[in-house]
């Protein structure tokens, strides 16, 4: 399980997408669990209360698990705000199949990039429990890997995070 963690618009959603396309380039087994699509789904009865991201999380990190028990390497694309939300999913896990990676991406250019508008319909009263603006973000204390996206171009951060996954996950490998 490679958890990806961060602000909205730090790049979680990019770099999971690329890195699932270079595994299975590469004759990896893998999947890729996106906080968007998880919401749309499975997910789609809960709100944004501390209380529903915290169910969100939880039924993300239990499909993950179940997933890696297949044996796929699962890359998850999720803002998951709160520490002890993100423990709760790794303790899901034995020690050597969790890794939580940290995109580090300044509020201020996460702002500057919204894809999504969604920091302006922040700013603007129309999202009231935001991330970042409204509610808190909880930076992880000791990531696995942490990419600082503001500062990396977006190959130079995949490459970082395709040489982790390469030699956290290299047993994986179908012939």
């Amino acid at each position: 399980m490679l958890w990806l963690t961060g602000l909205s618009a730090s790049g979680k959603t990019t770099l999971a997408g690329l890195l699932h396309a270079e595994l299975e380039k590469r004759r990896f087994p893998c999947f890729l669990l996106d906080g968007d699509r998880l919401r749309g789904g499975l997910c789609s009865d809960l709100g944004f209360t501390a209380q529903d991201r915290a169910e969100n999380i939880r039924r993300a990190g239990e499909v993950g698990r179940l997933l890696v028990d297949a044996g796929l390497i699962v890359i998850a694309a999720f803002i998951s705000p709160y520490l002890a939300d993100r423990a709760r999913v790794r303790s899901l896990f034995r020690k050597d199949q969790f890794y939580e990676i940290y995109l580090e991406c300044p509020l201020d250019v996460c702002r500057q990039r919204d894809p999504k508008g969604l920091y302006r319909k922040a700013r603007e009263g129309l999202i009231p429990a935001f991330t970042g603006i409204t509610d808190p973000y909880e930076p992880p204390l000791a990531p696995d890997l942490t990419v600082r996206t503001a500062d990396l171009s977006i190959e130079e951060s995949l490459k970082l995070l395709l040489k982790f996954t390469l030699k956290h996950c290299a047993a994986r490998r179908t012939t």
